[in-house]
């Protein structure tokens, strides 16, 4: 028989956990698209790796494997870090040289993981501490205070202790992409990680793949990238030459140049702004179009008489 421990859930994750919730609210909180305290952020996914909904389970478990070092050193900072949460940690993380040692210094690291990482050849990292003998029984009621929310957070039942995260059910990015629907696709596309926004991007549906340019968090190299490529929707490369701020970027605007689905008039006006040595490639160029490399000559040319 399984039993539950408890954990205190502040106030700003509560409202993404449990069925009740909002699925697409859940969801965009398993692709950690919800601003938290590092502590906070991994309880949540935590929780959410062991959702009803397979779909949120999954991107739960794939946010929680791609967290960072300087975020995870954040993380286990806090020396009354559960030993589920370091258990689950220790699945996803066991590989990593870079983040195994700090997981077995921590000292709530229960004996089980702290053997398997050994087992491993992973030696503790030379400034953590060193764990306890034993953590007192993880398997009954405790409460997890994360952050700085207090009494004002929410008690949470956790998960069975006896349920692993199981990485067997762990599927790619891409072949969860493959059996969304195209309204999660757009949700994802809109508030998903920098691999959901290189996949979603090329969706063949053009909702999707014009939502994925307009999420926030998009970069200016992931936006060059998409320039320089042979991208289907034509609506992604308006929203680009419509950016103030990305056509700023010389690159962009060359890669715009030589893209065939930049609109011709927004082409021509990025042509006006590139260096000579981008303009003389051009006007030999058998790769864009008549119109633009003729152009290229011509500026060329009005610049060496100007000079």
């Amino acid at each position: 028989m399984s039993t539950k421990v408890t954990f205190r859930i502040s106030a700003a994750a509560a409202p993404y956990i449990g069925a009740g919730k909002p699925r697409e609210n859940r969801l965009r909180a398993a692709s950690g698209g919800v601003e938290l305290p590092p502590g906070d952020l991994v309880v949540l996914l935590y929780y959410l790796c062991h959702d009803s909904d397979q779909q949120v389970k999954q991107q739960a478990m794939a946010t929680l494997r791609s967290l960072d070092r300087p975020l995870l050193e954040q993380v286990l900072s806090d020396r009354e870090l559960h030993p589920q949460i370091l258990e689950a940690l220790v699945q996803l993380h066991w590989k990593r040289p870079d983040v195994a040692p700090l997981l077995l210094g921590h000292p709530n690291l229960s004996e089980k993981a702290s053997a398997f990482l050994r087992a491993q050849g992973v030696a503790a990292a030379a400034n953590a501490p060193q764990p306890v003998a034993q953590h007192a029984a993880p398997h009954k009621e405790h409460d997890l205070d994360e952050g700085d929310e207090g009494d004002e957070g929410d008690e949470a039942p956790g998960p069975d202790d006896d349920e692993p995260i199981d990485e067997e059910e762990y599927q790619s990015k891409y072949q969860m992409s493959q059996s969304m629907g195209v309204s999660d696709k757009i949700k994802m596309a809109m508030t998903g990680d920098k691999e959901w926004r290189t996949i979603l991007i090329k969706d063949n549906n053009k909702l999707v793949s014009g939502a994925a340019i307009k999420n926030p968090r998009m970069t200016e190299s992931e936006v060059l990238t998409i320039a320089k490529s042979q991208i289907q929707n034509d609506e992604v490369i308006r929203v680009i030459c419509a950016n103030k701020e990305w056509i700023k970027n010389g690159q962009i605007r060359k890669a715009l140049v030589e893209n065939h689905k930049t609109p011709l008039p927004n082409a021509l006006r990025f042509l006006g702004t590139l260096g000579e040595k981008d303009l003389a490639n051009l006007a030999k160029s058998k790769n864009i179009s008549t119109v633009i490399a003729t152009q290229a000559r011509k500026i060329l040319l009005s610049r060496k008489e100007k000079a």
